[in-house]
C-alpha cells in the first residue's frame, strides 16, 4: 500500500484509534501481542447482558463446560503463554483467612467418531489410546489443567495450515461445517490429508529442512527440483524410510534424479587434487552431520574435532567413522558462486567413484595431535558380514533407517511442527543433557509409526485426533511458563512460515482465481526472497519465522496486498459486496471468514459499523470495506497460527 493510501487510511480511521485497533493492527504496527484476537488483544469479559456465542474462539470468554477440559473457570484461563507478549497487570488479590488447596486437574476426554476403514480407525485408536492416557496422566501427576478446547472454526483454520500450508477457504469452511458433529473434526482431518495441497505443503517443508533457504540450493532451480520430486513422493504417501534412503544414496543428474541435491548442496571442501584418490573427492563434513541431524536427532558435528561436550556416548571416532561412508562421492560440474546476480543453474551430476578412497580409512587428529584412522563404522553398530557386496551409501542408508532414534527423530520433528514445541529443544539434538520430555509418549508414539509402516499421514492423522491438539493457545495459571510445554497442555502459538503467509494470502485475496500457474509462481518467488532476505535464517538450517515490525511493515505497504484487496471483479471485498448487496453486516461477515476463517462476533460488528460513520466521505462505498479487509489481512490474528 502507497503512503499517500497509507496515510489516507489512518486518517479516515482516526477515530477507531491509531492502527486500527479493532483488528489488532495497532499491536502489528509496535510488536507481536500475546493474544490473538481482532481488537486490541487483551482478555475480555463476557457482558452480563450478552452471552458470548458459542464459537467464540479461545482467550475472549470463559470456556464452557462444552468446551473446557479445565476446571478452572477463573480469568486465568485468558492469560497469555509465556514470551508471547506483554503479561496483563496482575490484580491485588485480598489476603485469604485460610489457604486453599489447588483445585483437582479436571479433565474432560472429547468425543468424537474416526471416519474411514475400519483397519485404519483401529490403528488410529490404538496410537490415541497411548497419546491420551499418557498425556492425562502427566498432566495430573505434574497438577496441570490442560487449557480448553477450541471451537469448529478455530480447528479447521488451525488444521488447514499445518496439513495443506495455508488457510481454508470460505467454500471449505461452509462444506466443514456441514459435516455431522460427531465425526466432523476426524472428517475435516481426512480432507486435508486427500487435498492436493497437502503434497505442495509438505514437499516444501521437506525441501526447506534437507536444503535450507540460502545459498544456491537454498532457493532457485536447485531447490525447485528437489521441492517437486518431493511433492511427487508425498502424493504417492512414500513411506519415510524409503524416502529416507532415496535421499542417502541417490545418483545421476540433478536434473533427471532431484534428489541428488541433498548430497550435492552439502559436500563440504575439496581436498586436494593429490588426496582424491585416498581422501575422496570431498571432505563431506556438512553432508555427515546434516544426515545424522535430520534423520537421527543426534548432533554429531559437535564430535568433529573433539569428543562431543554434552554426550558421552558420541566420540570423534563416531563422527568420522559416518563420514568414512560418503567419501566415494564425486560431483561433476560446479555450481554457480553465491556472489553471482544473474544466476545460471549448469547440470550437476553425483556420482559414486569406488576407486576413491578404497581402503575405506579416514584419518582425525585427537585435541592432543595424535592422528587415528577409522573404517567405515556407523556408531556402534556392528559391521554386516556382507559388507563387501554393498555400496557403502547404501549401507549407510540400512543403518540410518534400522537405528533406534530414527522414527523417533521423525515424530519428534512432526510433533513439533503441528504443537510448535517437540519432546526435546532443538528437535534434532538427543543427547544426555538434552532428554526428552515424556520419553515413554515419544517412545511409545515412535514405536507404533514403525510398527505401522513409517506413514507419515497416519502419523499426522494420529496427532490431529488425539485431544491435545484441539486445545486452544490460552494459558491458565498451571500451564503458562515454559518449563512445563513439554506436557503439551495447550496449543503454542506458531508464526506463519513465508509459505503459508503467501499461501493464505492468495486464498483469502481470491488471487488465485486470477494468476496463471506461471504468474503465480513468479510472484510467490518474489515475495519469499523478499520476506526471506528481510528476516535472513539460521545459517543454511531450518528456519525460525518469526513476525516482527518489519514483517507487517512489508504487508502494510506491499502493492500486490493493495492490488489483490482492490481487485474491482474477482476480489474478496467486490464478490462479498455484489453476494450482500452492501448489507454491512454481511458484507463484514464474508470478509472475516475469507481473512480470519471465523465470524464475527456481534460486538465486532456494531462497532465496526458504528465507526464506518465517523469516517470522511468516501468517494466509493466499497472503500471503507477495502481498508477493513486490509486491516483484517495485517492483524496478528491473521498471521499467526493459533
Amino acid at each position: 500500500m502507497c503512503t499517500s493510501r497509507l496515510k489516507a487510511l489512518f486518517r479516515k480511521f482516526a477515530p477507531w484509534g491509531l492502527g486500527l485497533a479493532f483488528v489488532g493492527l495497532g499491536c502489528c504496527l509496535v510488536g507481536l501481542p500475546s493474544r490473538v484476537a481482532a481488537d486490541d488483544g487483551a482478555p475480555k469479559k463476557t457482558d452480563s447482558k450478552e452471552k458470548a456465542p458459542k464459537d467464540t474462539p479461545p482467550g475472549k470468554a470463559k470456556p464452557t463446560a462444552e468446551t473446557a477440559p479445565d476446571g478452572d473457570s477463573s480469568e486465568d484461563d485468558a492469560k497469555p503463554a509465556e514470551g508471547a507478549g506483554k503479561k496483563p497487570a496482575e490484580k491485588k488479590e485480598a489476603p485469604e483467612k485460610t489457604a486453599k488447596s489447588a483445585p483437582p486437574v479436571r479433565i474432560v476426554p472429547r468425543q468424537q467418531t474416526l471416519v474411514g476403514k475400519p483397519d485404519e480407525v483401529r490403528i488410529t485408536q490404538g496410537a490415541l489410546k497411548i497419546i491420551n492416557s499418557k498425556l492425562q496422566e502427566a498432566w495430573r501427576e505434574n497438577k496441570v489443567q490442560p487449557s480448553h478446547y477450541v471451537d469448529d472454526h478455530e480447528f479447521a483454520r488451525r488444521a488447514s495450515l499445518d496439513i495443506i500450508g495455508r488457510i481454508a477457504t470460505s467454500e471449505e469452511l461452509t462444506k466443514y461445517l456441514r459435516y455431522p458433529a460427531p465425526s466432523r473434526r476426524p472428517q475435516i482431518i481426512e480432507d486435508l490429508l486427500a487435498h492436493e495441497d497437502y503434497p505442495k505443503h509438505w514437499g516444501t517443508m521437506w525441501a526447506n529442512w534437507l536444503l535450507g533457504r540460502s545459498g544456491v540450493f537454498g532457493r532457485g532451480t536447485y531447490h525447485d527440483g528437489l521441492t517437486v520430486w518431493l511433492e511427487d513422493q508425498f502424493a504417492q504417501n512414500r513411506t519415510y524410510d524409503k524416502l529416507a534412503s532415496d535421499l542417502i544414496t541417490a545418483k545421476g543428474k540433478n536434473t533427471e534424479n532431484p534428489q541428488v541435491n541433498f548430497i550435492l548442496a552439502h559436500l563440504g571442501e575439496q581436498n586436494a587434487q593429490g588426496k582424491r584418490d585416498q581422501e575422496g573427492q570431498f571432505e563431506m563434513v556438512p553432508i555427515t552431520s546434516r544426515i545424522t541431524r535430520l534423520f537421527l536427532g543426534m548432533q554429531l558435528q559437535c564430535a568433529q574435532c573433539h569428543d562431543h561436550p554434552f554426550n558421552n556416548a558420541v566420540t570423534q571416532k563416531h563422527f568420522w567413522g559416518v563420514n568414512t561412508f560418503l567419501r566415494q562421492v564425486e560431483r561433476e560440474g560446479t555450481p554457480p558462486a553465491e556472489t553471482m546476480r544473474a544466476m545460471t543453474y549448469p547440470v550437476l551430476t553425483l556420482k559414486e567413484n569406488t576407486k576413491a578412497n578404497s581402503e575405506g580409512l579416514v584419518y582425525y587428529e585427537k585435541r592432543n595431535g595424535v592422528i587415528l584412522p577409522t573404517k567405515a563404522t556407523f556408531l556402534d553398530s556392528p559391521k554386516p558380514t556382507d559388507s563387501a557386496s554393498i555400496a557403502r551409501r547404501e549401507m549407510l542408508a540400512n543403518y540410518v533407517t534400522g537405528h533406534d532414534n530414527f522414527p523417533r527423530a521423525l515424530v519428534n520433528r512432526i510433533w513439533s511442527a503441528f504443537m510448535g514445541v517437540g519432546f526435546t529443544t532443538p528437535i534434532d539434538d538427543f543427547n544426555e543433557q538434552n532428554t526428552p520430555a515424556l520419553p515413554e509418549l515419544l517412545n511409545g508414539v515412535a514405536t507404533e509409526f514403525k510398527q505401522y509402516g513409517f506413514d507419515q499421514k497416519r502419523l499426522i492423522r494420529w496427532i490431529c485426533n488425539s485431544d491435545m491438539y484441539h486445545l486452544s493457545y490460552s494459558a491458565n495459571r498451571t500451564n503458562e511458563k515454559p518449563e512445563v510445554n513439554g506436557l503439551f497442555s495447550r496449543m503454542q502459538l506458531k508464526s506463519m512460515s513465508p509459505e503459508q503467509l503467501f499461501e493464505s494470502l492468495m486464498v483469502a485475496t481470491k488471487s488465485e482465481a486470477t494468476e496463471s500457474k506461471d504468474s503465480k509462481q513468479q510472484l510467490r518467488a518474489t515475495w519469499l526472497n523478499t520476506l526471506v532476505t528481510s528476516f535472513g535464517d539460521d545459517e543454511g538450517n531450518e528456519v525460525n519465522f518469526n513476525g516482527t515490525v518489519v514483517q507487517a511493515l512489508l504487508m502494510m505497504n506491499g502493492s500486490d496486498i493493495n492490488t489483490a484487496i482492490t481487485r474491482a471483479e474477482k476480489g474478496t471485498v467486490a464478490v462479498a459486496m455484489a453476494r450482500n448487496k452492501g448489507v454491512p453486516a454481511r458484507v463484514i461477515s464474508d470478509l472475516y471468514i475469507a481473512a480470519l476463517n471465523r465470524p464475527p462476533r456481534s460486538g465486532e460488528v456494531a462497532t465496526i459499523v458504528k465507526k464506518m460513520t465517523m469516517r470522511l466521505k468516501d468517494k466509493e462505498p466499497i472503500a471503507p470495506y477495502q481498508d477493513l479487509f486490509w486491516a483484517l489481512l495485517n492483524s496478528n490474528e491473521f498471521m499467526l497460527n493459533h
